[in-house]
């Protein structure tokens, strides 16, 4: 996370008290870029946002793909991931999601995995310096 600046958070609700909702508003708190990736909010905005329907969609190089979906689906979402161009460096798989045929097709492209664990839990020990 030190060197990341731009987060696809993919899965991201609507609802404040949602923990995508959480997540994406704290990391923007520490100067990310969080783009939110939800098909059924596209074109709406969320925390000042544009919502995109998928990572294809982004514009942008992504470096961290956060996935607030359930484990079945995050090997869509990595599938996806992987024909981004460029690849994006790290895949987070949110609390709770845990996709290990997905995990080892993205490390097999040469990214980092990331599973069960939260970038806002995370945060304090892995914070940039400086």
């Amino acid at each position: 996370m030190a060197s990341a600046r731009t987060i696809a958070l993919v899965g991201a609700s609507e609802n404040p008290h949602r923990p995508s909702y959480e997540v994406m508003n704290y990391l923007i708190s520490k100067g990310y870029h969080v783009i939110p990736v939800n098909p059924t909010l596209a074109g709406h905005t969320l925390l000042g946002q544009n919502i995109v329907p998928s990572l294809s969609a982004i514009s942008v190089p992504i470096d961290i793909v956060d996935i607030f979906r359930k484990s079945d689906d995050a090997g869509r979402v990595v599938d996806e991931a992987l024909t981004l161009t460029p690849l994006p460096k790290t895949i987070w798989m949110q609390l709770g999601v845990l996709n290990k045929e997905a995990a080892a097709r993205a490390r097999a492209k040469g990214l980092e995995v990331i599973m069960n664990r939260c970038p806002k839990i995370d945060y304090a020990r892995l914070k940039p310096h400086g």
